[in-house]
């Protein structure tokens, strides 16, 4: 059996998006959905920070929630809204546990998901001029 190289799985994976995480995920925020959503808006980044390490997160997902090719996927910056987050991470689809309400509680889900909406964008890589 042939395995996809890294740059076919990561389109895979875009495209399959829509179709693991549902088409209430993939709406732009001009249709009337709030950026941060109101669990989300006294969370606290810093101790989202330190519950991320604690439950495991950057295993797959990376320090910065930068995720990997062969790990998980990206979960920030700009995370998915955060209905579908808290969704997905109480009834995952895939290989990742679920975290009920009795392993998280719903301040820790949203303290996790303002720390992924703190982290910084990447800097732009330039192509080489060779």
């Amino acid at each position: 059996m042939k395995t996809l190289c890294a740059w076919c799985s990561a389109i895979v994976v875009t495209l399959a998006m829509p179709l693991i995480f549902g088409p209430t995920l993939v709406r732009g925020q001009n249709e009337g959905q709030p950026s941060k959503p109101a669990e989300a808006s006294a969370a606290n980044a810093e101790n989202g920070k330190r519950l991320y390490t604690k439950y495991g997160c950057y295993e797959c997902h990376g320090r910065e929630g930068q995720g990997g090719v062969q790990t998980g996927p990206r979960l920030g910056p700009d995370p998915i809204p955060f209905k579908g987050f808290a969704s997905y991470i109480r009834k995952p689809t895939r290989e990742m546990p679920p975290y009920t309400a009795k392993v998280m509680s719903d301040q820790e889900l949203a303290d996790i998901y303002a720390f992924l909406q703190s982290r910084t964008q990447p800097p732009v890589v330039k192509p080489s001029p060779f």
